[in-house]
């Protein structure tokens, strides 16, 4: 199979039985934009579009986790995906409050931590004891360099102008 460009196309050329022949013509795209046709993947309904991950679990500890609901899946995922350390000890404490205070909001706050990033030891606690106390968890504000509670750096700037005290 040899490829080559042909204007703005991608001519795929191949050797068959019939000899060489041209096998597919595609429009070019750009780096990290792949572009996927339906017409390549007939044993895969809507194509090769990314799916969502499906966690599967493999023990009874993983399952009693999933079965805490959607927001424990969704969980799951981003934790994944975010590089999250000692999950297995965290899953396992959301299925001991799960336990305690019931499925429903325990699968509340996993939705809310996974929509906001927050993974670290103590989050789950933190949402569930806040939508204790307050009902309604507010706006979900995704912990990143446009809310920060770092005061900023503008103090600096008296240095770099020579009136630093």
């Amino acid at each position: 199979m040899w490829c080559r460009v042909v204007g703005d196309e991608l001519a795929i050329v191949a050797v068959t039985d019939h000899g060489t022949v041209e096998i597919a013509r595609h429009v070019l795209s750009t780096p990290g934009n792949p572009r996927i046709l339906d017409a390549h993947y007939p044993h895969h309904p809507g194509g090769n579009h990314p799916r969502p991950p499906r966690p599967r679990p493999r023990t009874k500890a993983e399952a009693d986790f999933l079965d805490i609901g959607d927001g424990a899946h969704s969980w799951l995922v981003e934790a994944a995906a975010s590089g999250a350390t000692r999950v297995r000890g965290k899953m396992a404490r959301a299925v001991e409050l799960a336990r305690v205070l019931g499925a429903d909001p325990v699968d509340q706050a996993l939705g809310l931590a996974a929509a906001a990033g927050r993974f670290d030891e103590h989050d789950l606690g933190s949402i569930l004891d806040h939508l204790a106390s307050h009902g309604h968890p507010g706006d979900v504000v995704r912990a990143d360099e446009t809310h920060s509670v770092q005061p900023g750096t503008s103090s600096w700037g008296r240095f770099a102008s020579g009136t630093g005290q």
